[in-house]
């Protein structure tokens, strides 16, 4: 007599919700690292320009934010080498689009503030990073990322529009170390 093979829809939502749980926790533990390098990038790119800009008085040294993809993507894709397969699902594809269109928003909106139309760059990124990064962690139900995504958009605007001259690019270097942050609490809590 064959058994009866067939789940009952509680079992059934128990085995999707685990799978869900077990992806959304690789994700995480993927993610910390990526949180980091851009973390360690941002902070780094943002201290050498204001430096540069507040030595010589020239706001050129700007265009060094156009090396911080050609840098960090390469770096990214080296790294994602080395990851854990974690099955490709539509959180993590969703979260992957979160991040690729706060990048083409970041290197648009920054050409055609130095080409077209001249804006706080400043003020407009770090808002859209603290979006991004707030999304990240609502799509991974993790409140340390929506809180310092929540932290860096709203603390960055607020100092992007009180801060004047090259020391408006510090809120970038706040911005990488909460990214940093992120990323260690993230490890920590998925080792």
């Amino acid at each position: 007599m064959e058994q009866n093979k067939e789940m009952t829809a509680q079992q059934s939502l128990q085995l999707i919700t685990e799978t869900f749980n077990k992806s959304r926790k690789g994700i995480l533990r993927n993610s910390a690292k990526y949180f980091m390098l851009w973390g360690a990038l941002l902070t780094l790119t943002s201290l050498v320009i204001y430096l540069l800009w507040h030595l010589t008085g020239k706001p050129q040294w700007n265009f060094l934010w156009f090396a911080m993809p050609v840098i960090g993507y390469p770096a990214a894709a080296l790294m994602g080498k080395y990851d854990v397969a974690v099955p490709q699902n539509e959180v993590s594809k969703m979260l992957s689009g979160v991040w690729r269109v706060f990048g083409a928003f970041a290197i648009t909106l920054s050409t055609v503030a130095v080409f077209l139309v001249p804006m706080n760059v400043s003020l407009i990124i770090v808002i859209i990073m603290g979006l991004a990064e707030c999304m990240s962690g609502v799509l991974l139900k993790n409140w340390p990322v929506i809180i310092c995504g929540f932290l860096l958009g709203v603390c960055g605007a607020v100092f992007a529009m009180l801060v004047k001259s090259e020391a408006q690019l510090l809120v970038f270097t706040l911005g990488g170390v909460l990214l940093l942050v992120t990323g260690l609490i993230m490890k920590l809590q998925y080792k």
